[in-house]
């Protein structure tokens, strides 16, 4: 094993994503989806920010779920996290801004027939006015009380959002034997 580390104060190159190999068809096959969530949770009122998934979602018609997405190719998860959060709310946060909350890794996913990893960050702080931007999606996009959480809720995400607020485990497990 190499002993030869940078010393202080220098960089390493690095490839750039361009540099990469292309992965082998195998490998695709068997990818894990990987997705980001936001608990936008306001401390000081102590709600957070909910979405109610409309009569066209694709899954769970009708439950509440938090502002959630899948990543782009070669898109940084932070990144994921911040454009969803826009594109279903229309809050803004900045990614360093984004602290991680909890992760879901789930066996199997509607959309994620070999697994899913969703990285759920919580944010205190951003702009912008709560509103529905994908009404197709979704029937209505409010704050909530965290002491008052909807039972009607997707699963997994209930779990996380339940987990961050009691200040229990960060990982869990959904649909593994």
């Amino acid at each position: 094993m190499p002993t030869n580390r940078p010393t202080k104060g220098c960089t390493v190159a690095r490839p750039t994503t361009d540099d990469q190999p292309k992965a082998v068809k195998p490998a695709l096959e068997s990818m894990t989806l990987l997705v980001a969530a936001v608990i936008v949770h306001d401390k000081a009122t102590n709600r957070v920010v909910l979405l109610q998934r409309s009569q066209n979602a694709k899954f769970t018609q009708g439950t509440w779920d938090l502002p959630v997405g899948k990543s782009e190719p070669r898109e940084p998860i932070t990144e994921t996290a911040v454009r969803k959060l826009s594109e279903e709310t229309g809050l803004s946060v900045k990614p360093e801004a984004l602290k991680v909350a909890h992760i879901i890794h789930g066996a199997w996913g509607v959309e994620a027939p070999n697994g899913f990893l969703t990285v759920v960050f919580a944010a205190h702080e951003g702009t912008g006015d709560t509103e529905n931007r994908e009404p197709r999606k979704h029937a209505q996009v409010r704050w909530a009380d965290a002491d008052a959480i909807p039972e009607n809720f997707v699963d997994t995400a209930s779990s996380a959002l339940h987990r961050y607020l009691a200040g229990g485990p960060e990982v869990s497990r959904d649909g593994w034997r």
